[in-house]
């Protein structure tokens, strides 16, 4: 019986460095799909190999999965992994005599990952990117970076499921995405320049060829996630969980705008203008001097039948910003919607000497909103020299009013500039 046995153990030791030799062999003359069968033939062996014999099949079954970058995506899948258990056998032996020649396969296998990925990205084949960057975050768990830009490549490729998934990865590992970025001013030039870390620009510093030295935070991403994920949510009618991950959010960050502007918009997406209109108004009261805050307020209030208050957040935009074109347009397009009452009143009127009177009093009110939206409308105009929809209101305005120079003038505007967007189509 023991004779039997050893002779079983014998051939079973063959067996094995026969299969461990098929799959060099073919590695070696580049028959990927030989050394890919050999590998698979030996795996049924792998239970009664030693750990030495172990760590050179998963480097060898790595290499014939890789096939040097050819392989599937399943494939290449299995193949880092094969080549991470092999860094775990060796960590747990002591011994790494594989691990180094993995080390360096991972980093050639990272560095083509990212090359395409990169390349995908560029060509707009966000779905591809995505999965790449997501292969180089497998690879090296600790460049969460990587996992952020393949979010944002499924999410761009609206592949909403694949996106949620990686944000939600990103919000749980605690993501933050700022980093200390170092500069210092050149002493020569007098321009300012970045370093890669800050023991480079303080030696430089130290040595006089720089001086100023500055240290700044990039911006956090964490806002930009979680309202990421909120708005998925929305968008697969989870509101419930929606809104709970922004709650999360801004009970850590109570004071961020952003989180806050997210969660209004979130509440907008849901329809829920009035809980978006609250929490806009409380974004005023944290950034009064947040112009786009106050041009939305506005936008809300002209829906929501409130005209007077329209106005009045369209000017506190106007204050802070002088240049907000669609604050002077909206002005004049919440002026100009009280004509259609007055036309209305105009024409209910009878022929009697009293409603004559009453249509004469009517059409000069009418003339008069005319005259008070001009100035609104030539400001736009002259702020977006190609706002034709200002121009064509301008023209009839000059025409309702009798002003025949200024509506020839402003027709052959609009003419020029509906011939110019024609051409450029």
């Amino acid at each position: 019986m023991t004779l039997v046995l050893l002779l079983a153990i014998t051939s079973m030791s063959f067996a094995q460095k026969n299969e461990i030799k098929a799959i060099e062999k073919a590695l070696k003359n580049s028959n990927f799909a030989d050394a890919k069968s050999a590998a698979s033939a030996a795996e049924a062996l792998i239970g009664s190999m030693d750990d030495k014999s172990k760590a050179k099949f998963y480097l060898l079954k790595a290499q014939a999965l890789y096939a040097n970058g050819t392989g599937t995506n399943a494939n290449i899948d299995e193949a880092i992994s094969s080549l991470d258990n092999l860094k775990a056998l060796e960590s747990k032996m002591g011994k790494l005599k594989y691990t180094q020649e993995a080390n360096t396969m991972t980093t050639g296998m990272m560095n083509t990952f990212l090359t395409k990925a990169n390349d995908a990205f560029t060509n707009k084949n966000y779905k591809v990117a995505a999965k790449g960057f997501e292969k180089v975050y497998k690879m090296s768990p600790k460049d969460t970076l990587y996992l952020y830009y393949a979010a944002s490549a499924a999410v761009t490729s609206q592949d909403y499921d694949t996106a949620l998934d990686y944000y939600i990865q990103l919000k749980n590992l605690g993501y933050d995405g700022s980093e200390m970025n170092y500069y210092a001013t050149n002493v020569q030039t007098n321009v300012e320049e970045s370093f890669g870390d800050k023991t480079s620009r303080d030696l430089s510093v130290k040595a006089k060829m720089h001086s100023n030295p500055r240290d700044d935070r990039s911006e956090s991403k964490a806002a930009e996630i979680v309202k990421n994920i909120a708005l998925i949510y929305v968008s697969q009618g989870d509101n419930e969980k929606a809104l709970g991950a922004m709650a999360d959010a801004r009970a850590e960050n109570p004071e961020d705008i952003g989180l806050l502007l997210s969660e209004a918009n979130v509440y907008l997406k849901m329809g829920n203008r009035v809980k978006f209109k609250e929490l806009m108004e409380e974004a005023t009261q944290k950034d009064p001097n947040n112009a786009e805050l106050q041009y939305n307020l506005g936008v809300l209030a002209a829906e929501g039948g409130n005209p007077e208050a329209a106005i009045k957040y369209y000017e506190k935009a106007i204050a802070i910003n002088p240049t907000y074109v669609d604050a002077y347009n909206n002005i004049a397009v919440v002026m100009l919607e009280g004509e259609a009452k007055i036309v209305e009143e105009m024409n209910s009127l009878g022929t009697s000497s009293a409603d004559n009177r009453k249509y004469d009093e009517l059409k000069e009110k009418r003339s008069q909103l005319y005259y008070d939206a001009i100035p609104f409308l030539e400001k736009a105009l002259d702020l977006k020299k190609t706002n034709v929809n200002a121009a064509k209101t301008l023209m009839n305005i000059y025409s309702a009013l009798g002003e025949t120079d200024k509506f020839k003038m402003m027709r052959a505007k609009v003419e020029e500039l509906e011939a110019s967007a024609a051409g450029g189509n």
